[in-house]
């Protein structure tokens, strides 16, 4: 039986400036920890204030370690609604904390990014390290690609993503990033003022990326 892979085929996007993205749930890419500044603590608090009040389903990586846990249990104890994501290595309670809401268990990271994405309309980074780092930077390149057309924001909170969004700044002056998307990113410095720009977003346009499956071909010598 022949195996499947998937191929992309790009076409251009139709600009609709006049398109507002609806938002009924936000994906959190943040910490396993807690930071050194209690000021992470904070904000991730205040922002499940923020989902709670919009009423707004929270969908993250699941567990209640670290401001994750903050964030998770916020909205989870305010009555709101809560997604957790895991794969299965991480789910015990001695690696990740006891879950709240609902838990969907994957089999691979890379299955968890996938129902993340297609579980959430926009997308938002509170600090983290490395995942939330490769996390962004994902659906950030998802939306240039046209394979998704969601908001993504960033909490600058404490200047935290000040020195990456220089780094993206460089990277448009160096000719490596169209400066088209230069602003693609929304970004503030409170939870409130964050949602408020997300709700109001406009769709991302760029290219059109849908995804075909078809054989894989069999270079192996016989």
């Amino acid at each position: 039986e022949m195996e499947q892979q998937h191929q992309g085929v790009a076409s251009p996007l139709e600009h609709r400036e006049d398109a507002v993205a609806v938002i009924n749930s936000v994906c959190v890419f943040c910490g396993a920890s807690q930071g050194k500044n209690p000021v992470y603590t904070q904000v991730a608090d205040e922002f499940g204030k923020g989902l709670l009040a919009r009423g707004l389903t929270l969908v993250y990586g699941g567990g209640t370690v670290g401001i994750m846990g903050t964030l998770a249990r916020r909205v989870s104890e305010g009555g709101g609604k809560v997604i957790g994501i895991i794969p299965r290595a991480l789910a015990p309670v001695e690696v990740s904390g006891a879950s709240v809401g609902e838990v969907v268990i994957t089999n691979t990271m890379h299955e968890r990014k996938a129902i993340m994405a297609e579980r959430a309309d926009c997308f938002v980074a509170l600090p983290g390290g490395f995942g939330t780092l490769e996390e962004l930077f994902e659906v950030t390149t998802w939306a240039v690609l046209g394979i998704h057309q969601k908001p993504i924001g960033i909490l600058n909170i404490n200047g935290y993503y000040t020195p990456m969004i220089e780094m993206i700044e460089k990277a448009v002056e160096e000719g490596f990033i169209n400066p088209r998307y230069k602003n693609l990113l929304v970004v503030a410095s409170d939870a409130e003022e964050l949602l408020a720009k997300l709700t109001s977003q406009k769709v991302i346009g760029g290219y059109r990326l849908t995804w075909q499956e078809s054989p894989k071909l069999d270079i192996s010598q016989s």
